[in-house]
């Protein structure tokens, strides 16, 4: 019977899964969470791009259509992190966004609650990882802690902006034809 070629690297590959460094169950479940918390922002804004859609706001819609997009990346960055650490995904249900607004103003004050609000789950997280002694989540973690600074920075930059525009239909339109140009 002649040695099979495959078992040496078979042996090596199971060694080296083996050998990674598993995430805790602890971190497991809270990035499961964000994971869920990330989807649910992507589809928030995917309805607030329909929202302004339905105003004829084209510029507001498409900021919101590359949010919606950034947050879906977010989601699946830890979705490839728990499987990197030898972990589990565990999909949720997704919790139906709100579907009714009002001035881009009024929607622009819930994407910056929006955005504090997941700087806290991240915060959260990491806290978690420094208690776990997990090295890799912290570094993992310190890149979505920048993101959100940035996230908060771009919210209430608009929002500023909406404010000094008030109630002039032309500023409007300059501020949607500038929000439009986000790629």
């Amino acid at each position: 019977m002649e040695p099979n070629p495959f078992h040496n690297r078979l042996q090596i590959i199971t060694t080296n899964y083996k050998g990674t460094s598993k995430i805790s169950k602890t971190l497991q479940d809270a990035m499961n969470e964000q994971i869920n918390a990330e989807l649910f922002s992507a589809y928030l804004y995917l309805s607030m791009a329909a929202h302004f859609e339905s105003q004829n706001l084209a510029g507001f819609a498409q900021w919101m259509r590359v949010q919606y997009q950034e947050e879906t990346g977010h989601a699946l960055k830890f979705y490839k992190y728990v499987f990197d650490r030898s972990g589990v995904v565990t999909l949720k249900t997704i919790a139906q966004p709100a579907t009714k607004f009002k001035t881009p103003l009024d929607v622009f004050k819930q994407v910056l609650a929006h955005e504090q609000k997941v700087s806290s789950l991240i915060n959260k997280l990491y806290e978690s990882a420094v208690k776990e002694k997990d090295y890799a989540a912290q570094g993992f973690l310190q890149w979505f802690i920048n993101e959100q600074v940035e996230e908060e920075k771009n919210a209430t930059d608009i929002l500023t902006m909406l404010e000094m525009i008030g109630e002039s239909p032309v500023s409007l339109i300059m501020a949607d034809r500038q929000l439009g140009a986000r790629k």
